[in-house]
């Protein structure tokens, strides 16, 4: 009798180690991949500003979280308080983009952003464009840029520019051609005295750097213009194995197998414990 207990319970250990084994192969292979919050970025507006419309129960914790803006950019840049208090319904800037009819794929494309600062009209009758090559931190395509009143960036809520790259002017009706290196700090590189015409602006990001927005545009300057067209470039990220435990599909096979041992121990032992 003590012999028959012993395979009985040998057999329902074997049997729910079996399940067991193979429900955690059938977790592993069946869930599916995490899925993050979708977030639709809004068109920009003619002046190139980026707008959210305040929702109720909206904080700026939340839209920090939903818009990949930084929290600090929002209150600096919207001007609100400590508390950053918002009002259902307000329009909040969350970025600096370009006009809704330049925007070609692949990605979001470098755009004139007239309400960053401008020089006063050349009174020579040329042009001045002032390229920015900026570091997308949060790979969103828009430059985060803020500005005191004096027209100086302000460095907490700027992304800063990529050092080591170039960026190029080259006329479609012209001789004119130019390229400059981007410098460090916060402030574009600027090509001064550009004739009337069209043009092509390019940018070369430096080796360690991944483009986040279509790398050239173009452009139409007139007589006294004073254009700004940002490039954005974020630092390459080595891509590392999944954090996530893998388990082996032999784990089912296994698990199978106990299955049928178990079952049949069990058989065994209703067999031999039924009377002749």
């Amino acid at each position: 009798m003590i012999a028959m207990k012993i395979k009985a319970i040998l057999a329902i250990g074997i049997f729910l180690a079996g399940i067991l084994l193979l429900s955690m192969t059938y977790s592993a292979l069946a869930a599916p991949p995490p899925q993050g919050v979708q977030y639709s970025t809004p068109t920009p507006g003619p002046d190139g500003r980026i707008i959210y419309i305040v929702k109720a129960g909206d904080t700026c914790t939340s839209i920090s979280l939903m818009t990949g803006v930084s929290e600090a950019y929002l209150r600096q840049t919207n001007h609100l308080d400590e508390n950053c208090k918002l009002i259902e319904g307000a329009s909040l800037v969350i970025g600096i983009g370009g006009p809704a009819f330049s925007s070609p794929s692949p990605g979001p494309s470098p755009s004139p952003t007239p309400i960053l600062p401008t020089a006063t009209p050349s009174q020579s009758g040329s042009a001045k464009v002032c390229v920015a090559l900026f570091n997308d931190v949060n790979g969103d395509g828009k430059r985060q840029a803020d500005t005191d009143a004096f027209d100086n960036y302000i460095v907490e809520g700027t992304e800063p520019i990529v050092i080591g790259g170039a960026v190029s002017l080259t006329s479609l009706t012209g001789p004119y051609s130019q390229t400059l290196d981007t410098v460090v700090g916060l402030d574009p590189v600027c090509f001064a005295d550009v004739p009337l015409g069209k043009y092509t602006v390019s940018a070369a990001v430096p080796d360690g750097f991944n483009p986040t927005t279509v790398l050239t545009y173009e452009l139409e300057v007139n007589p006294g213009d004073s254009a700004y067209v940002n490039f954005g470039a974020q630092i390459k990220v080595e891509t590392t194995p999944s954090s996530a435990k893998k388990v082996s599909p032999w784990l089912g096979v296994f698990g199978a197998l106990l299955l049928l041992v178990g079952v049949g121990l069990g058989v065994y032992a209703w067999r031999m414990k039924k009377p002749a």
